[in-house]
């Protein structure tokens, strides 16, 4: 059995205040070929699929067109909600769209019952876990002590009661502890929503959703698809794909990738302005289509930097300096930067900035035990 593993497509999203809709429409076109290509029983959507838990208007039609066309394409479409997503709004219409064979898990109940598809070698058992935080499975388990989230996905995984001797997949969206983030992923307080990889043992494949850039963790058998496209510059250096998996008898299960080409790139530049500006710098390269980064050497800030270099470069996203007087550390970091940062982490520079020196360690573990209060308490 053949199934394209996806996630995160973040329909909607802006990136420096750039509109990525037009980007997105662009790679879902490209997915689609690659499924046409490859002809698979099924495509699994691990989580993310809208930036927002209320989605534009644009949004939810480019996912309908997505999904009207991967409907007519005799296979079987399997969604779940993310971090981003409101599951809520993800499962409607669900019941109805079975029966063109998308397949949208509900708001979790206590209990994931299978989807179960066939192929020469049996049965294939898939399970869809929705993101799930310790409060959202805790209500549903009152004799269980669920403190974390690896407490949380063994209690919910638990209750599936998964035949390990049949062939199993779960989707699922969720950080599993070791997995190499990135700057436009969205970052807990102090790590409190790591999973432990040992909870998956009952699964043959394991497609993770929430990890923008692609890679196994713990094995090879479990592993995130990354994003279809960039978005922020720590994801420059990377190259996105669509992971196939192919099952065949139990035990026997081969992943593979397909690189995707985007209609704009992600480049990062540095130099003087004179060399950025100098023809034979940019001709012929991708630079003036791709989204760039420039960081400037120049030692005077160059007078509207900015709209002089969109002449050149119509996306550049971001601008900064590097010289004598940044790296003097007079400048405050950029939004970028706090946006990377954890709240406890904020909240440690603002209180030594406030009273000259670091918290001490009672503070910080009454701060963080407050935070991860807050932060489950939005459940």
């Amino acid at each position: 059995m053949k199934l394209i593993h996806l996630s995160d497509l973040h329909l909607g999203k802006r990136v420096n205040e750039f509109s990525m809709l037009e980007d997105q429409q662009y790679i879902l076109a490209e997915i689609l070929g690659i499924i046409d290509r490859e002809a698979p029983d099924g495509v699994l959507i691990a989580g993310d699929v809208y930036d927002k838990s209320v989605p534009s208007a644009e949004a939810v039609s480019l996912l309908d067109d997505f999904l009207v066309r991967l409907s007519g394409r005799n296979l079987q479409v399997f969604v779940i909600s993310g971090n981003h997503d409101s599951p809520e709004r993800m499962a409607f219409g669900g019941r109805l769209m079975e029966g063109s064979g998308v397949h949208l898990a509900p708001v979790y109940g206590g209990r994931v019952e299978p989807i179960t598809l066939t192929d020469g070698y049996g049965p294939v058992n898939l399970y869809l876990l929705p993101f799930l935080k310790p409060a959202h499975v805790r209500r549903w388990f009152p004799q269980r002590e669920i403190a974390t989230y690896t407490d949380a996905l063994a209690a919910a995984i638990e209750a599936m009661e998964v035949d390990t001797a049949g062939r199993n997949v779960l989707v699922t969206h969720q950080f599993v502890t070791g997995a190499a983030r990135c700057d436009s992923e969205e970052v807990s307080v102090g790590g409190s929503d790591n999973v432990d990889v040992s909870v998956f043992d009952s699964f043959d494949y394991v497609a993770l959703g929430h990890i923008h850039g692609p890679q196994r963790v713990g094995r090879d058998t479990v592993r995130y698809c990354g994003t279809p496209l960039k978005y922020s510059f720590s994801e420059a250096g990377q190259q996105k794909s669509v992971t196939v998996v192919e099952l065949g008898a139990k035990g026997d299960v081969a992943v593979r990738t397909v690189p995707l080409t985007p209609m704009r790139d992600m480049a990062e530049l540095k130099g003087t302005y004179e060399t950025l500006t100098f023809r034979g710098f940019y001709e012929g390269t991708g630079y003036p289509g791709d989204y760039v980064h420039i960081t400037l050497t120049d030692e005077e800030d160059i007078p509207d930097a900015v709209s002089k270099l969109r002449v050149i470069y119509p996306y550049l996203m971001k601008l900064d300096y590097d010289n004598a007087r940044t790296r003097a550390g007079t400048v405050v970091d950029g939004p970028e930067d706090r946006e990377n940062k954890s709240p406890l982490e904020l909240l440690e520079e603002f209180y030594e900035k406030q009273n000259g020196r670091p918290m001490e360690e009672a503070q910080r573990a009454f701060a963080r035990d407050l935070m991860e209060h807050i932060w489950e308490g939005e459940a």
